[in-house]
């Protein structure tokens, strides 16, 4: 039978297999991303998410010297003393990361944990709190790094924080609110850190609230994107690029009329350029304007 999940998960799948086999004993040093990609044949990228999945699961956990190893302690499957709320979000997450947010409910992830759905439901308010936990869970995965000097070096890095976020957990985009945002320690630390960028400038709490409201709905709107991509691309077989490559040969006499048969868009580069063009467009906020360039240096009036 064909595995049709994503390829992170496959590589995630057999490091559990081995754990379950004694070939990775508690404690361990399971194998780094770098050893991952080698190993697999595949990127960066990838290696990084089958880690995090293992470390969902509760399969693997971070430590101070050695890096990740095979956790001391696994999730009991048939005990429900004990049981925590961490535990629950952790094989929701699962679920969510192999079968998608559809997948979810608090039935699959009690069939997940070999418990009573009732039992959830003694730490879990409703179905929307679970999504809301789990949105606050692929935020805490976050390590932030020391602030960036300038207003703009910092809102790039937030930005592509959330945008590895998107992709290491493609369901998260629609339980992100941008109105109603939710108010969990992980969602919030992400919030603080960001509005940093605003530290030292006279902007308003009005204009810092748009500014980063504005930035957060420009990366979430577009990695609404990344599952249909990876859907697209478990169907056809190919990436967006070699998509691209094999409607040119097709179409090559429409498509030259469009654009330069050597250009190539993909879901990261139109990212990257969409938001150099936010941030070149947020300069007319964020810059005071006597230490702007005069408008004769801008081009010309129209």
């Amino acid at each position: 039978m064909t595995d049709h999940r994503p390829p992170y998960l496959r590589i995630a799948a057999e490091i559990e297999r081995r754990i379950a086999a004694g070939e990775l004993r508690p404690g361990d040093p399971v194998p780094t991303t770098r050893a991952i990609a080698r190993e697999w044949g595949v990127a960066i990228a990838t290696a990084t998410k089958a880690l995090a999945a293992l470390k969902h699961s509760g399969a693997i956990e971070s430590t101070s010297r050695v890096g990740a190893v095979v956790a001391a302690r696994r999730l009991p499957s048939r005990n429900t003393a004990g049981l925590e709320r961490e535990q629950i979000v952790q094989a929701a997450m699962q679920i969510a990361d192999s079968r998608g947010l559809a997948a979810l409910s608090l039935r699959a992830v009690a069939a997940e944990l070999g418990v009573a759905t009732l039992t959830l439901r003694r730490h879990l308010d409703a179905g929307a709190e679970l999504t809301q936990l789990l949105a606050d869970a692929a935020f805490a995965e976050i390590d932030y790094p020391e602030p960036a000097p300038a207003w703009r070096s910092h809102l790039r890095v937030a930005a592509r924080l959330q945008w590895g976020v998107y992709q290491c957990h493609p369901w998260v985009p629609p339980l992100v609110s941008i109105t109603r945002p939710a108010t969990l320690p992980a969602m919030i630390a992400y919030g603080l850190w960001t509005l940093r960028a605003f530290d030292g400038l006279e902007l308003d709490s009005s204009t810092r609230l748009h500014v980063y409201a504005t930035m957060v709905n420009y990366v979430r709107g577009t990695a609404m994107n990344i599952e249909s991509e990876a859907r697209a691309e478990l169907d056809t077989g190919m990436t967006s690029k070699q998509w691209g490559a094999a409607r040119l040969a097709v179409d090559r006499p429409l498509i030259t009329q469009l654009t330069e048969p050597t250009a190539e868009v993909d879901l990261e580069s139109l990212f990257a350029f969409g938001l150099e063009r936010l941030l070149d467009g947020l300069t007319i906020v964020m810059t005071p304007p006597k230490t702007r360039r005069p408008r004769s240096h801008l081009g010309p009036r129209h």
